[in-house]
């Protein structure tokens, strides 16, 4: 489906589907308020503690003074839960194909003196004009609160329909003047997150706080698109093979009608099956 898509809404209970993506379609996001409860939080406190202090960003737009996990989704259970949640899936389920996937995830922690980001749109590596409809849609979730002094995400809400001239020329004014016109600091309680369409103009803030700023992100991609992080590559397959199906199938192991991803004419899934074993590529005689 694209982001035109008129199907019927997930029904959950306690959750407002239809809510959440009529503020997708208007604003460009949304906010769960409820995402994590306080025993959520803490696992996710606790599973990734002994993950952090070992990385630093390489440069300004992954941030000098910002540590950063990737792969989240393969090193604990809490981060699969968060990937695959119910709620998450729905509102993906109004924007993007079946067989979705997941692009990229991430813990996020910022530390103070932290610089702004750079604004930014997150599906601006796939080379297609805009206006257009996302390509991925991405979450981003409060560990800690985010406030307007401890790098809470700058978004201009509505950015989503712009053209690409209108981008660029919000970029331009951000550079020379420090501020662009329309944007707002996305303060959330602990346990909040943000879903917004991957082309929704947005960047990390300057973390102007004594502490540190705990999130994480999930983003999502079309299944016909190259995701940026390469799960295959990056999750063993023991460990893919303990994963929820639908968890699976976001990492991949899923087929875009008719045969996309298929794997020697086989479905992807049958990989994780026990005794599977790879068809043996043998070279022709006399090939080079």
């Amino acid at each position: 489906m694209d982001g035109s898509s008129t199907a019927k809404p997930a029904a959950l209970d306690g959750f407002d589907t239809a809510a959440h993506i009529a503020a997708l379609h208007r604003d460009g996001y949304t906010i769960i308020d409820d995402f994590l409860d306080a025993g959520g939080l803490a696992r996710f406190r606790q599973s990734v503690a002994p993950l952090l202090g070992r990385y630093l960003g390489r440069n300004p737009f992954e941030g000098r003074r910002t540590e950063r996990v990737y792969t989240l989704v393969a090193r604990g259970r809490i981060f699969e839960e968060i990937t695959d949640d119910p709620r998450i899936l729905a509102l993906l389920d109004a924007f993007l194909r079946p067989a979705f996937l997941l692009s990229a995830s991430h813990a996020i922690r910022i530390h103070p003196g932290e610089a702004a980001q750079s604004l930014h749109f997150d599906d601006s590596f796939y080379p297609v004009p805009r206006p257009r409809p996302a390509i991925s849609i991405s979450v981003i979730g409060a560990i800690d609160a985010f406030t307007a002094d401890n790098g809470a995400t700058v978004m201009i809400p509505g950015s989503h329909r712009w053209s690409t001239a209108q981008v660029q020329e919000t970029l331009a004014e951000r550079r020379s003047t420090g501020g662009a016109r329309g944007e707002i600091s996305l303060e959330m309680a602990a346990g909040a997150v943000a879903v917004f369409q991957g082309t929704l103009v947005h960047g990390a803030g300057a973390n102007r706080s004594a502490a540190p700023r705990l999130a994480f992100t999930s983003q999502y991609c079309e299944p016909w698109a190259r995701t940026q992080e390469n799960f295959f590559l990056g999750v063993p397959r023991e460990r893919v093979r303990e994963m929820s199906p639908a968890l699976q199938s976001l990492l991949g192991y899923s087929i875009m009608p008719p045969f996309m991803g298929q794997v020697s004419a086989s479905h992807p899934a049958k990989t994780l099956e026990d005794g599977w074993v790879p068809p043996v590529v043998r070279q022709a005689p006399g090939a080079d």
